[in-house]
């Protein structure tokens, strides 16, 4: 195989301004504490894994598949004989949601055996946080941590978010990390819809994708009219890779190709236009991969995946985790069940893909000493062995020559040594990229839907009301919006008869004209009596429904902290859900729940959000309400 113009390094990542042979990408890719002479090797030699492209080509030869010296293979670990003595150097290392499983199984294969460095023993340990949230925590010195508990080392999925974080400010993070392992970025699509479209042997192009996406007809000319329109899933740019990758390559389809868009050139006007107009096929944002393809598997349990999904943009390793039954309802824990009916099938676009990198970093805060740095070196130096790597890709990643377990290729239907992957961009690239989100994402129509029973009257721990932090939370949840986004207000109780109240608050208008009034108004809730929960979101949503809009993501968040209690029913649960599951088909009103407090009815308001193929949060610890409504808005 003979790479394409730029180059090709560890992973199979083209870096578009850094000549193959450079010693100080070398340095980047190898920067293993005590081990550099032996990895020097290692870097010169794992050219041939995987062809890729770039948009500003490497002056001089390339290599060729004749003249690629083989791969040698990793050093070995060198673990001590016996630990260093105690207390334990402990090392905290923060990972993103989407590599935390392999980042904890590094952390176990490292503490497994003996480790001395200067005399002390080490102890690894793993942390997770969304990538986007991680970066702005890392620009804040992490100082929502005791000192003691911050990270030392940080493994994001992508070096996309180590730009993040230094655009933000953060003097601590280092502007390159050191690659351990890598996932491209690919369109999922349950199987019976890849074949359908052809696409599970004919790859696309980025453009075929969005062009699709943009079809209302696409299934029914493809006499499918029972999967409706070609429902394509997206994380939010400011929260996830795959989001991030999604949006650079609806910008590079609108210009020279994958790898081609400078910061420039995603702020033209002409570009943002055409992205604009690649996004409004998005069904909805969600923060994490892990939220859609829970969502295919509900949408399976009652029928079929392509009620939910025609395809998604995602990493390979959730590819994997999907095909093998690991689902996860909220991007933490996740549960084993039988492998799906209609598996994911990845497909790696012709003009080519994104692949994330996962770096490791050794931060350069104040918080750090040098024992602490002593021992992240030495962890650092581990990711590079052949014992780590063998974790890698165990764990579901590629390795730094670009393999993957066998297993791991079969289970998920990954591509051995698929040709275009292209690292994301550099930090000017991010920056752009991330500002450009507010104005070409899909603009939303949202209305807030707040319990004000007398429960909500309780205090919490800190001292307010629930309904004052809810409030509170609201409030905050608003800068989430901008123009053009149209949000409205509405409150539920009743004093026992048949009538909602408040009721409607705030009308749902565009945020640019109402955000006072919908501050003011929230300052107006006040705790009533009952909890009409099912006639509340009957109500609201087939309001919302008469009003839908396919340009717009449209919505009902509720907030509730009990279970439906009404001295008048006017439609039971079974009434209700049979209702959200007809507006799915036709006027699809997205109703995301939130659980508020320890008597919130969780597995009611499960099956509402499930009803409806929206998501379900949960807040029944008070304290966290502001940080899980905030979550819950990157769906907009």
């Amino acid at each position: 195989m003979t790479p394409a113009a730029g180059g090709v390094i560890a992973g199979g990542l083209v870096q578009p301004d850094q000549p193959v042979g450079s010693p100080r990408r070398r340095a980047a890719v190898w920067a293993l504490a005590g081990a550099v002479a032996v990895l020097a090797i290692a870097v010169t030699s794992v050219g041939v894994a995987i062809a890729v492209k770039s948009g500003d080509p490497v002056a001089g030869p390339q290599p060729t598949e004749s003249s690629a010296p083989p791969e040698q293979p990793f050093p070995a670990d060198a673990p001590a004989t016996v630990a260093g003595a105690g207390p334990c150097i402990l090392v905290p290392v923060l990972s993103s949601f989407e590599n935390s499983d392999m980042v904890a199984n590094l952390a176990a294969g490292y503490n497994a055996v003996p480790r001395d460095v200067d005399g002390s023993c080490v102890t690894v340990s793993a942390a997770k946080d969304k990538s986007g949230v991680s970066a702005t925590r890392a620009a804040d010195g992490f100082a929502d941590l005791p000192a003691d508990q911050r990270p030392v080392m940080w493994i994001p999925d992508a070096s996309s978010w180590l730009s993040a974080a230094r655009t933000q400010g953060a003097s601590s993070v280092p502007a390159e990390g050191t690659p351990i392992a890598s996932s491209s970025v690919v369109l999922a699509m349950p199987a019976p819809l890849a074949e359908t479209i052809g696409w599970d042997t004919d790859a696309p192009t980025w453009s075929d994708v969005f062009d699709a996406a943009d079809d209302d007809a696409v299934w029914s000319d493809l006499d499918h009219p029972e999967w409706g329109a070609f429902k394509l899933g997206k994380t939010s740019p400011l929260v996830a890779t795959s989001g991030e990758a999604a949006l650079l390559a609806s910008f590079d389809a609108a210009g020279e190709g994958l790898g081609s868009s400078a910061a420039s050139d995603i702020a033209d006007g002409d570009r943002l236009e055409a992205v604009r107009r690649h996004e409004l096929a998005t069904s909805h944002y969600m923060a994490t991969p892990e939220h859609f393809l829970w969502h295919a598997r509900e949408a399976e349990a009652h029928g079929s995946s392509a009620d939910f999904l025609s395809g998604v943009i995602v990493d390979e390793k959730s590819v994997w985790d999907y095909n093998r039954g690991i689902v996860s309802r909220d991007g933490v824990t996740r549960t084993q069940g039988e492998p799906p009916r209609d598996p994911l099938v990845p497909i790696y676009p012709s003009d080519g893909f994104y692949a994330a990198d996962n770096p490791a970093v050794v931060l350069d805060g104040d918080w750090i000493d040098e024992a602490e740095r002593a021992g992240a070196d030495d962890f650092l130096r581990f990711l590079g062995t052949a014992e780590a790597q063998q974790i890698v890709r165990d764990s579901g990643y590629r390795d730094l020559h670009g393999d993957l377990a066998p297993t791991v290729q079969d289970i998920g239907r990954l591509a051995e040594a698929p040709d275009g992957a292209v690292a994301l961009p550099g930090a000017k690239e991010i920056a752009a990229l991330h500002d450009s989100f507010a104005e070409v994402r899909k603009r939303a129509s949202v209305l807030f839907l707040i319990d004000v029973s007398g429960s909500m009257a309780e205090a919490i721990p800190s001292g307010q009301s629930k309904l004052d932090a809810a409030k509170s939370a609201i409030i905050a949840a608003l800068d989430h919006f901008s123009a053009g986004d149209e949000v409205g207000l509405a409150a539920f109780s009743s004093a026992g008869d048949a009538n909602l109240t408040p009721g409607l608050v705030t009308p749902v208008a565009d945020i640019a004209e109402n955000r006072d009034a919908l501050v003011a108004a929230v300052g107006t809730l006040a705790p009533q009596s009952f909890t009409p929960l099912y006639a509340a979101v009957d109500q609201f949503t087939t309001t919302q429904a008469a009003a839908y809009d396919p340009d717009r993501i449209t919505a009902v968040v509720v907030l509730s902290d009990g279970a439906n209690e009404t001295a008048v029913p006017l439609i039971d649960e079974a009434g209700l859900l049979a209702k959200l599951g007809e507006l799915h088909h036709h006027s699809p009103v997205l109703v995301f729940t939130l659980a508020y407090g320890a008597d919130a009815d969780i597995a009611t308001l499960q099956r509402i959000s499930a009803a409806s193929g929206a998501h379900f949060y949960d807040a029944t610890d008070p304290a966290k309400v502001t940080a899980v409504l905030g979550d819950l808005v990157t769906s907009f």
